[in-house]
């Protein structure tokens, strides 16, 4: 990956690297290891931007809930990311001269909402690298007939016309892949089966509640609303782990304890969305 990389610098500078993964599968930790890499052995400058930094805030959440339907208040899913925002920062960053000053955003997911901008992240200069990380980075939108049929309770139950997963895919078909065309690179982390997130995630919620505020009102999701969480991303994160196999640039293939089973590398011709 970190040769892709320097290669790929030749040609454009940023050079824009988009982490996929379910949740829990290690993005984060991949990303931060990047960018000490990249800086310490190669002295280069590197954003990081997670996807999930660009999450609507909880108000306007509650909009969307409201006015389109009422499982968009859950983060997550396209459609609910401040897409324009995220092109913002990639624009800004790409212009940036060495004085420049660019705000990262930053969600706050122990509260469920974004950072008042005095806490956000500020990047001096043009980077060398920016990294996107995130659990639909990269990803294509369905075909209409996929839509069909739900594929779990909480679309049976809650979502049976198919209002909320249409509204998701075209989300995705149009915004969204504006922002992933950025990307001059795509790594997926592939997860062994879609089953194993459950876990992943729990022992993320957990960390972040260790990380996090421990009073009362503050506490772990339960397992049944994990469960429920974890519901809102199946039906993508299935797809993903389908179709973006065949044109990332890199997939590192793990095992259910996040070992590195294999790594897959696919030479393309300029970039792979």
């Amino acid at each position: 990956m970190i040769d892709a990389i320097m290669n790929g610098l030749g040609s454009e500078t940023p050079f824009v690297v988009g982490l996929c993964g379910s949740q829990g599968s290690g993005k984060s930790t991949l990303a931060a290891s990047l960018k000490r890499a990249l800086q310490s052995l190669h002295g280069l400058s590197v954003a990081v931007l997670s996807i999930d930094d660009l999450y609507l805030t909880r108000a306007e959440r509650l909009r969307l809930a409201s006015h389109v339907h009422p499982l968009l208040q859950t983060r997550g899913v396209p459609g609910t990311h401040d897409v324009d925002m995220g092109l913002s920062v990639i624009r800004t960053l790409k212009a940036a001269t060495p004085d420049s000053l660019t705000p990262l955003p930053r969600f706050d997911k122990s509260v469920d909402d974004r950072f008042h901008h005095d806490a956000w992240e500020t990047f001096k200069g043009k980077p060398d690298v920016i990294i996107l990380e995130g659990w639909c980075v990269g990803a294509k939108p369905q075909d209409a007939a996929a839509l069909l049929q739900p594929i779990n309770d909480l679309e049976r139950e809650n979502d049976a016309a198919g209002r909320w997963r249409h509204y998701v895919n075209e989300s995705l078909a149009n915004k969204y892949q504006a922002l992933f065309a950025t990307l001059n690179y795509l790594v997926l982390l592939r997860a062994p089966d879609f089953d194993v997130v459950f876990a992943w995630r729990k022992e993320q919620e957990e960390g972040l509640y260790r990380a996090g505020d421990h009073s009362p009102t503050r506490v772990p999701m339960t397992d049944a609303a994990l469960t429920r969480f974890i519901a809102h991303y199946e039906r993508l994160t299935r797809h993903i782990l389908t179709e973006m196999p065949q044109r990332a640039d890199l997939v590192v293939r793990l095992d259910r304890g996040r070992e590195v089973l294999r790594l897959a590398h696919k030479k393309k011709e300029g970039k792979h969305v």
